[in-house]
């Protein structure tokens, strides 16, 4: 991918999506943060985001346009196809220095990677960094529910069989619930509530919060997490706990599926 206003290349790692419907949880609750985060505007048919390194190997983040084309260069590495993803000059909307997610992997042949001096890019900002795994935070617990989104059936039965009882009773818990059903009656803003295919009928839910997320099938169980539980992962009964406030699992994420967002 060539740079010809900054006279040089981009060698592409990956790339990621930036719609309403799917974006990395790492950047916001929903799709205007993650855009407020990266300093564009929640234009509603998204961006796409292609991760490299230049010839110096420092870091950078192209921020395009061209959804499609990153959607398809995504579609055929996930099918262990090659894809040389190359967008047009004209795609870019900005390119910004650092990258915000943390990628294991290099390009062959030049420097290590590394952040560019600040105001490299033009914007004057601290160069993009993924947050530190070291402190539980909004980052870590919206992180926490995408990797769960990802390996849905090996957590099912890791965590379904552990905590279900005790989280019952979790105040957290109960607020959650209450906020993620008052999406149905007041919408929030685009990509909060998400909808995803997941086989059989069924679809994945992720929904996010001030201090929660919430990933569920629509066809099974539903898990949360909190801000003010580092790393713990409670079970929502699938039939409710009147006694405890809590909604009717099924009818709550039939709801929820209602106003999400689904990818195009």
């Amino acid at each position: 991918m060539s740079d010809e206003e900054g006279g040089g290349s981009l060698y592409v790692l990956t790339a990621v999506l930036l719609t309403p419907a799917q974006f990395p949880g790492i950047l916001g609750d929903d799709f205007p943060e993650a855009c407020s985060l990266l300093g564009v505007e929640p234009a509603a048919q998204g961006y796409g985001l292609v991760l490299g390194q230049d010839e110096e190997g420092a870091r950078w983040t192209v921020v395009v346009d061209d959804v499609s084309l990153v959607a398809m260069a995504i579609a055929s590495w996930d099918c262990g196809m090659e894809y040389d993803l190359s967008p047009d000059e004209r795609s870019i909307v900005v390119s910004l220095a650092g990258w915000p997610l943390d990628l294991s992997v290099a390009t062959p042949g030049i420097p290590e990677p590394h952040d560019p001096e600040q105001g490299a890019d033009g914007t004057g900002r601290v160069p993009l960094a993924p947050p530190s795994a070291e402190a539980w935070g909004p980052v870590q617990r919206r992180m926490g529910a995408d990797q769960i989104a990802r390996e849905w059936a090996a957590w099912r039965d890791r965590v379904a069989t552990d905590g279900g009882a005790a989280a019952a009773a979790h105040p957290g818990l109960a607020r959650a619930l209450k906020e993620a059903l008052e999406y149905v009656q007041s919408p929030p803003p685009p990509g909060r509530v998400r909808s995803s295919f997941a086989g059989e009928g069924a679809r994945t839910l992720r929904a996010d919060g001030p201090g929660w997320s919430l990933v569920a099938r629509t066809d099974d169980a539903a898990f949360v997490l909190l801000d003010e539980e580092p790393s713990e992962v409670l079970v929502v009964p699938r039939d409710g706990d009147h006694d405890q406030g809590l909604p009717e699992l099924a009818e709550l994420l039939a709801a929820l599926d209602r106003i999400a967002v689904r990818p195009a």
